[in-house]
């Protein structure tokens, strides 16, 4: 009855079509193209495999497009079964379903893996010779230039095969286990069970009682499991570490800085900015909202509760929605028309429901085809941000799709930027329209979320670090991983909060260490660029939308350095990270003299 009367208050919540990838599991066009792609790869094979070296610039750009063609129909096929699985990962059907698929397409590009390691044995001037005598080869060069990043750590061709070939019986195996489990876990209040989404949901309500009742009810469950949580962690930070020592990267964190096209010192600026400002950012504010609720220390439950005078309603779907698409107007109807592709058709799946992924996500899927967005939509103020996030995601996909299969796709660290501006567009807009009552609890609530993106995604990635550190000297138990994960708390969060064992497991439920890991830090680099970039559009600067759309059309075409000098911005700069972080101080400030 109360998942109804919630469900009433929200209005109808969309659910997306996966038709636009394939019509069915066992539909023919399915199959038809698993066929074109394996009979395609085998083509590519016979003919450029052992000769990359000899082809003409020409030739070698023709080749390189037809395996853009099939990665493009490959991805299409493993986004379908990746979207699927994860609308539902109770259903054991489904859950085979991603299993053969992941298996059947690993068998396509195992085929393919020839290419690219043979397109890094060519020495550098042979390349460069290639890429002057040819325009349409130079049109793949920023592709070729963010391949051959990965010279240095590449190995002999069996190895690489053997490492592929392996993926679905290992990192991707412990993945689905991670996935299948937390989606499957129950959280027993009172009467009721609820999924993870939902019980996490009610650490955000008013009343302390049901925030600790449902605090008590993740640490008792996350306990019970957590023996097999920690194994799924020390087998993947080993295969991590193994992995890593074969290609001679320097730190566990290096290969995703390679992926993300930025350079290590770069990130310890960040991190290193981030966290000598926690005293005056996180630690200062939540003894402000300690203060504000009356109490001297807070139990560490109550980091998401609401102020005394914030008083939440459910926001309908539709309402949300014009929330949303009206801030993106005001910055650019461009925009918002670009947003409401989304609506318009069935390219999102809102509705929270048992078995479905937790959090949210934007899927590019293929610059063929159009993304897709997953939400668990409860009619929060942080839901309507969310969806703000997520579309500012897919917009920016929609955009970068005239890169090609090969590169639509933006370095994560840049990945985020068109999401956080969305957030900031939107929140900035109800932030013009709030009466002085409402500024308050708006402020607090934005300063919560950048804490929870700047902060949090900081220490997450400090606890990586120390985890993936402390586990070359052995195995992990659940109590160490445990005082690791409670030390980055205390440390980012500050003295006002009380810390018992049971938050010890809560690094259990986080699923970006499981399936991406170091991938936090894109979310605090997103967050400070945009406090940045949102400066410089306040200035008014002159052709700021054109500047802004041409950074999101450019895919992973371009370095960050190259994408922010139109705009003045150098994220080498130690002086860029404190401007963005002092947006952050600004909103407590403020916050103070309310």
């Amino acid at each position: 009855m109360a998942a109804a009367q919630a469900a009433k208050k929200l209005g109808t919540l969309p659910t997306w079509d996966l038709n636009d990838l394939y019509p069915g599991r066992d539909s023919p066009a399915l199959k038809a193209d698993i066929a074109k792609a394996d009979k395609a790869a085998e083509a590519l094979a016979a003919a450029a495999k052992g000769k990359i070296a000899k082809l003409t610039g020409d030739a070698l750009a023709a080749a390189i497009r037809d395996y853009e063609a099939l990665q493009d129909r490959i991805g299409r096929m493993y986004a379908y079964a990746s979207l699927s699985y994860a609308a539902d990962m109770a259903d054991p059907a489904v859950g085979r379903f991603y299993q053969d698929m992941q298996e059947t397409l690993n068998a396509v590009t195992t085929k393919l893996l020839f290419f690219t390691l043979e397109l890094n044995k060519l020495p550098d001037a042979a390349l460069d010779a290639k890429l002057k005598q040819s325009k349409k080869l130079a049109h793949y060069g920023p592709w070729l230039r963010d391949l051959r990043l990965y010279r240095p750590h590449q190995l002999d061709d069996e190895l690489e095969r053997l490492l592929h070939e392996k993926e679905v019986a290992g990192r991707s195996a412990w993945n689905r286990l991670f996935d299948e489990t937390m989606a499957g876990l129950r959280f027993k209040i009172g009467s009721e069970e609820l999924t993870a989404e939902q019980t996490l949901h009610r650490l955000s309500e008013s009343d302390p009682a049901r925030r600790k009742a449902a605090a008590k009810s993740l640490a008792k469950v996350f306990k019970q499991n957590i023996r097999l949580f920690a194994l799924v962690t020390n087998t993947l930070v080993k295969d991590k570490e193994i992995e890593d020592r074969w290609r001679n990267y320097p730190a566990p964190e290096s290969q995703r800085h390679l992926s993300n096209c930025v350079e290590p010192e770069v990130v310890d600026a960040l991190t290193g900015a981030v966290t000598a400002a926690y005293p005056k950012l996180s630690h200062r504010y939540y003894a402000l909202k300690a203060r504000w609720l009356g109490r001297k220390q807070l139990d560490w439950w109550d980091r998401n509760a609401p102020l005394p005078e914030e008083k939440e309603r459910a926001i309908p779907w539709n309402e949300a929605r014009d929330i949303v698409l009206d801030a993106y107007g005001r910055f650019s109807p461009k925009l918002a028309d670009l947003g409401k592709r989304f609506f318009d058709n069935a390219w999102i799946d809102a509705p929270a429901r048992p078995g479905k992924a937790s959090g949210a996500f934007a899927h590019p899927t293929v610059p063929s085809a159009h993304p897709y967005l997953l939400l668990n939509y409860l009619g929060r103020t942080r839901d309507v941000m969310t969806l703000a996030h997520e579309l500012g995601h897919g917009v920016h996909q929609l955009l970068a799709a005239e890169q090609g299969a090969l590169m639509a796709d933006t370095p994560l660290t840049l990945a985020e930027t068109a999401s956080v501006f969305g957030e900031q567009l939107t929140f900035r807009s109800l932030l013009a329209q709030a009466k002085p009552k409402q500024r308050k609890a708006m402020l607090a609530s934005k300063v919560e979320d950048m804490l929870n993106t700047v902060v949090r995604q900081t220490a997450f990635y400090k606890f990586e670090q120390k985890v993936h550190a402390a586990r070359r000297q052995g195995e992990l138990t659940p109590d160490a991983l445990g005082e690791i994960w409670l030390g980055v708390q205390r440390e980012s969060l500050g003295p006002v909060f009380r810390f018992d064992q049971d938050y010890s497991t809560f690094w259990c439920y986080i699923p970006h260490f499981v399936h991406s890991p170091f991938y936090v830090y894109a979310y605090a680099f997103g967050d400070c660029l945009v406090n940045a970039l949102y400066a410089r559009y306040q200035d008014a600067e002159k052709g700021f939308q054109d500047k802004y759309f041409a950074m999101l059309k450019a895919g992973g075409t371009k370095r960050h350095k190259e994408l922010l000098a139109p705009f003045g911005l150098n994220a080498a700069d130690p002086a860029f990270w404190s401007m963005g972080l002092s947006v952050i101080e600004g909103f407590i400030d403020e916050l103070e003299t309310l």
